[in-house]
């Protein structure tokens, strides 16, 4: 997968300008980048940006389907569901690169059933 695009200062223009976590210890934002379907590990792979470096995030096809109404593991039904998804997808994504000093990190379905990050 090639998400490394999203670096350099082109990068900075196309992110959000505010923290996508504001109690943050870090900035965290996300690219605007289209996300990118693997098929191979059933999974949604988009580009957050941590203090202006790139790291590549995933969501699982099973926590879009759970959580965000993918009807199938489909590339289309799964980038759909991202779409309709994303604002909460961004923000419990910023939570775990928050508590995990800004390492990759990859969603899964148990991970939105977690206290804290159910919608209210």
């Amino acid at each position: 997968m090639r998400i490394a695009h999203v670096a350099g200062p082109a990068a900075a223009l196309r992110c959000a300008s505010r923290p996508a976590y504001e109690d943050s210890t870090m900035h965290i934002t996300f690219a605007d980048e289209a996300p990118v379907f693997d098929g191979d590990e059933l999974a949604i792979h988009f580009a957050a940006l941590i203090d202006g470096e790139p790291v590549v995030c995933s969501i699982s096809a099973e926590a879009l389907e759970d959580h965000f109404g993918a009807k199938s593991p489909r590339e289309d039904d799964l980038l759909d569901a991202f779409a309709r998804g994303s604002a909460r997808i961004r923000a419990v994504c910023a939570e775990v690169l928050d508590d995990n000093g800004g390492q990759p990190a990859v969603l899964r379905s148990g991970l939105f059933r977690v206290a804290g990050l159910e919608p209210e």
